[in-house]
């Protein structure tokens, strides 16, 4: 393959430290390469070295000749002063990027939704994003830097730009090099993943979840130092190795190796321990939504919702910007009030949410790290039983990736992942039972997720997230729900049915020419009349009428299975025990009925 870029003995520091020492290192046409590290370990000056915008101390960086750079940077850098036309195809006319059919596919999957003549200074930060991202790719440059491109997008967009550079540079064609803490966007679009750490960048072959196991033998081999970075990576391979949803097809890795790797590897949760103690902890009755939903201004948002929250519940809230996710969560939370039906909430729930914004830290910007920490509780117990861990404040902070020399830091001085670290510590250590989580995971690297990761699966009560962040979601929740045109709906197929209901909805919009909303090519559109006929489809529609029967009794034995498990001697651990595998056996034949009248429903149209 053609070398397109090159960099040799590389070498930067910055006045208090060494970043890169003598890297070398290249990209070839086809390379598709993925750059993980943790914050502050130098992964965006690696990409401004490369994309000519930091000069090393020493060392060059070559490109070959004729061979076109483009860089998406990780600051805003749209005029306000600009249209959405004007930033995305600049003077071009009409008639030129009308006609250029990739023109078009990137405004129709990333823009769909703005005005094309409007100002950029009414946007979002989301929507910035997509504009900035749009008019990167209608160019035509060899190679891409992305540095996070994925901050600010949502479930949708991301799966349309995983799609699009994959269709874009296949094997052969091509350079692209990303940085990001978005795991199933490494894992879907990367080929190569280079790890920036003590001052060297190491390559690794293949997406994330390759390089996972590969670094957890690395790390195996050197008997590693760093014991507790290693078990963690080793926990993260058993979930990608053993269910992680959508990946069991993929060959990312060798599986001998993987399965040999992980033999001694519990599972991530004890879901049954975790549900013991939830109940114990909250009771019967967690929050019941009834009917409940809201208006504004006269429009309801939010359409009448039926939703039982069970004891260690743990879910996941998709949704598009404004589907009404955060109105859900505040009716659980307490903080809105229902205009119709009613919220019904157990004695001993205490909810704790962590938000977008920081407002925790806010009285204690002046004060050390470890005095914040200590003022609320001496020790904080994790786990149960005989994995029962009491730990101090500063090793509670230690395990988060904060080194001693920051337990003295003033919070006013932690960069952002720092500060969001710390507020979750601080809502954690107020010992919530129902734990709701807003986009947990900006401005976390990916160590840092797993760290959280592995902090939640010890957590007994019951968690909901809002996350557009794909891997997250999935490692942390059982299951998905989605809020699609004010309605609350339970997700079987997880985000992949999530996006191909969102794809139907969209097109059948389309097709009728009216609403809203960004066009995303997640799949083909749904056919608009039915794929079964005659017998067939008589046998279908008699199979969906008998499901939705079977649905109906389900969710009614799962009801009285879980106040029955709410009842139960709680000193019985055994009766518990068997009480909470029928509700599981429930809940996965309920998930199989689903998913069969899903695919029904779809093929009678």
């Amino acid at each position: 393959m053609a070398h397109l870029l090159g960099a040799e003995a590389l070498h930067l520091e910055f006045p208090t430290k060494v970043v890169f020492d003598r890297v070398s290192l290249g990209i070839d046409e086809g390379d598709r390469i993925g750059v993980v590290g943790r914050n502050g370990d130098g992964k965006s000056s690696l990409l401004a070295m490369l994309a000519g915008r930091l000069q090393p101390d020493s060392g060059r960086v070559t490109v070959r000749g004729g061979v076109r750079v483009g860089v998406l940077d990780q600051s805003d850098t749209l005029d306000d002063a600009m249209t959405v036309r004007q930033a995305v195809v600049g003077d071009r006319p009409e008639h030129d990027w009308a006609g250029d059919a990739r023109t078009r596919e990137v405004i129709a999957g990333l823009l769909g939704d703005l005005a094309w003549d409007g100002p950029i200074a009414g946007l979002s930060g989301g929507q910035r994003r997509r504009v900035s991202l749009a008019a990167l790719l209608v160019g035509d440059d060899d190679v891409i830097f992305l540095d996070e491109p994925t901050n600010h997008l949502d479930v949708e967009a991301i799966a349309w730009l995983a799609d699009h550079i994959k269709r874009r540079w296949p094997a052969s064609q091509g350079g692209l090099l990303v940085v990001t803490h978005d795991r199933w966007f490494l894992d879907e679009v990367c080929n190569t993943t280079w790890e920036v750490h003590d001052r060297i960048v190491e390559p690794f072959e293949g997406g994330y979840a390759a390089y996972i196991l590969q670094r957890v033998e690395r790390d195996r081999q050197a008997a590693v130092i760093e014991q507790r970075r290693q078990n963690l990576a080793r926990k993260e391979l058993a979930w990608l190795r053993r269910g992680a949803p959508a990946r069991t097809s993929k060959p990312k890795f060798r599986i001998d190796a993987a399965n040999v790797l992980i033999a001694d590897v519990p599972e991530i949760r004890d879901a049954t321990e975790l549900r013991s103690l939830a109940v114990s902890r909250l009771g019967k009755d967690v929050v019941d939504l009834l009917d409940a939903a809201v208006s504004y201004d006269g429009r309801e948002v939010l359409h009448p919702v039926e939703w039982r929250i069970a004891p260690g519940e743990r879910t996941g809230i998709l949704g598009v910007n404004g589907a009404g996710k955060s109105t859900l969560l505040g009716l659980v939370a307490g903080d809105v009030e229902p205009t119709a039906g009613r919220v019904k909430r157990g004695k001993t729930v205490k909810v704790a949410t962590l938000t977008q914004r920081l407002d925790e830290l806010e009285e204690h910007l002046d004060d050390p790290v470890r005095v914040v920490i200590s003022r609320l509780r001496t020790t904080y117990t994790f786990g149960s039983g005989s994995k029962a861990q009491e730990l101090t404040p500063g090793q509670l902070l230690e395990s988060m990736g904060f080194q001693s020399a920051q337990l003295s830091t003033p919070v006013k001085d932690l960069s952002g992942g720092q500060k969001r670290r710390l507020q979750l510590l601080l809502i954690l250590l107020e010992q919530p039972n129902v734990l709701i989580l807003d986009e947990p995971t900006n401005d976390l690297d990916t160590d840092m997720l797993a760290a959280i990761e592995d902090l939640l699966d010890s957590w007994p009560g019951t968690l909901l997230v809002v996350s557009h962040d794909r891997y997250f979601i999935e490692r942390v929740t059982d299951q998905q729900y989605a809020i699609l045109d004010g309605h609350l709906r339970h997700l079987p197929g997880g985000v992949d049915e999530y996006l191909r209901l969102r794809a139907r909805s969209l097109s059948e919009r389309a097709s009728t020419g009216s609403g809203t909303g960004r066009a995303v090519d997640a799949g083909p559109p749904a056919s608009t009349s039915p794929s079964l006929s005659g017998a067939e489809l008589r046998a279908a529609q008699k199979e969906v009428a008998a499901l939705e029967r079977r649905l109906e009794k389900l969710e009614s034995q799962i009801g009285a299975a879980r106040t029955a498990l709410a009842d139960h001697d709680q000193s019985d651990y055994v009766g518990l025990g068997v009480e909470m595998a029928r509700i599981t056996d429930l809940e996965k034949e309920r998930d199989g009925v689903e998913e069969r009248w899903f695919e029904l429903t779809e093929q009678i149209g």
